[in-house]
């Protein structure tokens, strides 16, 4: 978030999209995670499309992103758990390769807990971003980031996490189906 030019509130975001990436002001004035679990679009005052099928971004404009289409997005987060064990995952979905961290509560057991994830959208840490089918394109790193757990097709992790990313095929860090 930067202050805009008459004293109110920019929330500048990225958003992973299958058919390209939406960077630019977020309209409204709720924070990232509000407007992510309250609307079914993102809104842009100001948005710049980059297309993955090639050609230059469009110019900055007015738009919206519908948040089916929105794999992760990147912007201002600051509702990080304090006490949470951090697992490593790595995420397919769409044309995009993701890994990261999440967090759990201490103590979390994959198969009695009772806890679940609220809402579309979970909490990534140390987030790296590549084009699956075109890993020499480059890599984005960002500290944080909030990933669609509905879009996700193929996850790797230490633990369990079917109910966090249902759908998804799950395999062990190892490579193995997990069970």
């Amino acid at each position: 978030m930067v202050s805009g030019p008459f004293g109110g509130t920019l929330v500048i975001i990225e958003a992973y999209a299958v058919a390209g990436v939406a960077s630019g002001v977020l309209a409204g004035t709720q924070g990232v995670r509000d407007t992510l679990e309250s609307a079914d679009a993102l809104a842009f005052d100001e948005l710049t499309w980059f297309p993955l099928g090639g050609g230059g971004p469009e110019r900055p404009r007015p738009g919206r992103l519908a948040l089916d289409d929105v794999v992760l997005v990147v912007g201002e987060l600051d509702a990080v758990p304090i006490h949470a064990t951090w697992h490593e995952v790595h995420l397919d979905a769409g044309p995009y390769r993701i890994s990261g961290e999440l967090p759990t509560m201490p103590g979390f057991d994959p198969g009695r807990a009772l806890s679940r994830p609220t809402g579309s959208f979970v909490l990534l840490r140390e987030v790296r971003i590549e084009l699956g089918d075109d890993p020499a394109a480059g890599r984005a790193e960002r500290p944080l980031a909030l990933v669609n757990r509905y879009v996700i097709d193929r996850v790797r992790a230490d633990i369990d996490l079917g109910f966090y990313f249902p759908g998804a095929r799950f395999e062990t860090l190892a490579g193995q189906p997990a069970g």
